[in-house]
């Protein structure tokens, strides 16, 4: 049986008894007695002793590790792309932005400090975060035509990514120059790694460990660049001899399903080419392909805007976990995912066929669900 901590009721009759053995004709169990009260009061910090030491051994495995504990035990294990330990930390935004000079040849100096202006994000509720940028090299700029300068952000994370031609505001004016300006290109801003991708990166180096150029040891080298959330590698796909890598960005390019960009895709490219064999004949780092999965439900029980939104929730939640590469989505997968919403009762899966990928680099991502009353088999 599985071991867990007595209860504070346990253990003071545990004292109890053991006082009443050592001490013939004594009677720990009379109410108020000395005896009662010395013996109770042990008993609670024995039992205080036994719940630290239960919570202590939670701490020494990674899978079962708080916040702190779980940052050492990646300390341990772990090395990132950046050469950092452990935990992957939040990275900057950077970027370019066009500004627009009032007077020829007006330089806008290094460092000045732009923000992004408080705006509503396409489909979101919250509005931005108002970040703070910085040039990173003087700009001379013209009357003529919006000059390009590159900027990145002074605070990490993901909040500081912003859509082309979103407006920063320039902090201290300059003379001679637009005090808007507009963002280029503005990515590569990520979060603090989460407990859990933390945690599933310690458990994947643990259980495969490295072996000089394995499968897995591409994959790990992938997740340890920032941003990648998910990798895959297979050996001799593009001839023998050679390793192929896909990956995902789920948080960074979450608006694109989580497929990287050329940036990325050349990102970890680099970094991997630092670490594999240099006997592998070739080593191809690529994004998956997608397809589209589309899928008909009918009779729907019950039949509601809510109902269809847990639909939708609970099959990409099954994507996530089970698409990959090359992997057929079977339509059983579609059936449980759709019945494991909270509030459906009843429905029919009309698209009842499995959903088979064209190559090994094609992954499924979840297309239109189409909640048709009037469907038949």
């Amino acid at each position: 049986m599985p071991w867990s901590t007595p209860t504070l009721r346990d253990v003071r009759s545990l004292v109890r008894d053991a006082v009443n053995a050592s001490l013939p004709g004594a009677d720990a169990n009379v109410p108020n007695s000395v005896l009662r009260v010395l013996s109770d009061n042990q008993g609670a910090l024995c039992h205080l002793t036994l719940q630290y030491i239960d919570w202590l051994a939670l701490q020494l495995l990674p899978d079962t590790a708080e916040t702190e504990w779980l940052d050492r035990h990646g300390d341990i294990w772990l090395v990132n792309a950046d050469g950092s330990t452990g935990r992957k930390m939040a990275a900057l935004a950077s970027g370019t932005a066009s500004f627009q000079g009032t007077i020829d040849g007006t330089v806008l100096p290094a460092h000045t400090q732009l923000q992004s202006a408080v705006g509503m994000p396409a489909g979101s509720d919250s509005p931005y975060e108002v970040v703070t940028y910085e040039t990173l090299a003087d700009i001379i700029t013209s009357s003529a035509a919006p000059v390009e300068g590159a900027i990145r952000a002074l605070d990490p994370g993901s909040f500081g990514n912003l859509p082309t031609d979103a407006s920063l505001s320039i902090t201290i004016p300059v003379p001679g120059v637009s005090t808007t300006a507009q963002v280029v290109a503005l990515t590569g801003g990520t979060d603090d790694e989460t407990d859990e991708q933390l945690r599933g990166r310690i458990l994947r180096r643990i259980q495969q460990p490295p072996m000089g150029g394995a499968a897995h040891d591409y994959e790990a080298w992938a997740l340890a660049v920032p941003g990648v959330t998910r990798a895959w590698t297979v050996a001799n796909e593009m001839g023998i001899g050679t390793m192929t890598t896909r990956f995902l960005m789920d948080d960074l390019r979450a608006d694109d399903d989580g497929w990287p960009r050329p940036e990325d895709i050349a990102a970890v490219a680099d970094y991997i080419d630092k670490m594999r064999p240099v006997a592998v004949k070739d080593c191809y780092v690529v994004a998956p392909i997608k397809q589209f999965i589309d899928m008909t439900i009918a009779d729907l029980v019950p039949d509601s805007e809510e109902v269809k939104a847990e639909i939708e929730a609970s099959l990409r939640s099954m994507l996530k976990l089970m698409a990959a590469p090359g992997q057929t989505i079977f339509a059983a997968w579609v059936s449980y995912a759709i019945m494991n919403s909270p509030s459906v009762q009843s429905f029919r899966l009309v698209t009842d066929a499995d959903y088979v990928m064209p190559s090994p680099g094609h992954m499924a991502v979840l297309g239109t669900i189409n909640f048709d009353d009037t469907a038949s088999t």
